[in-house]
């Protein structure tokens, strides 16, 4: 498959507190990295949007523990932990998207409280290729709004991971993906 006109590489929340050693750590959430960057590089070289969301929390956001929520302090806007990590190319005209920035509100897809859908519609976008973690969270909540906002969504396999709360989250939630039209390719097949 041929990204072309009209597509746009959404990378979704690859930052520092996912990976292995951070404060939320996804297993093997490193390993997206190599088909991210190699699908940056694809796009870049077309001309072709590239997106990346992130989590921005603040210090007493709701959905950390400590105040309520389920998951630890992880992702505090301006902390190293929300950081991108280094090794992932993310060239400077990408567009980033911050989410859950409100202290009462938690945001699992990159379009809850953003101007993602927007700035897609500006650019005229109509098919998302999408990567980053975590598989069962961030990842298919922003591809099943993606989906029910009209968009055609391409899910790399091999560029996402699941943090797997119970086993077999990630699985369910490809399976529900799947289900909702979502298509699911390996970066190899993209070209």
């Amino acid at each position: 498959m041929k990204p072309q006109k009209g597509d746009a590489l959404l990378i979704v929340d690859v930052q520092r507190d996912f990976l292995p050693g951070g404060a939320l750590s996804v297993k093997e959430g490193d390993k997206v990295i190599g088909p991210i960057n190699r699908l940056i590089s694809l796009f870049s070289k077309r001309s072709l949007p590239i997106f990346a969301t992130r989590d921005w929390h603040p210090e007493d956001h709701s959905s950390f523990k400590e105040f309520g929520g389920i998951w630890p302090s992880h992702c505090v806007a301006e902390s190293k932990g929300a950081a991108f990590p280094e090794d992932l190319r993310i060239p400077n005209d990408a567009i980033i998207i911050s989410k859950g920035t409100k202290r009462e509100k938690d945001a699992y897809s990159g379009f809850e409280g953003t101007i993602l859908f927007e700035d897609l519609k500006k650019l005229d976008v109509k098919r998302l290729f999408v990567t980053g973690l975590a598989t069962d969270y961030c990842v298919l909540n922003t591809v099943l709004d993606a989906l029910r906002l009209g968009f055609e969504c391409i899910v790399i396999e091999d560029a996402i991971r699941a943090v797997d709360l119970k086993e077999g989250d990630g699985q369910r939630a490809i399976k529900r993906m799947k289900d909702k039209s979502a298509i699911f390719l390996r970066q190899g097949e993209i070209e």
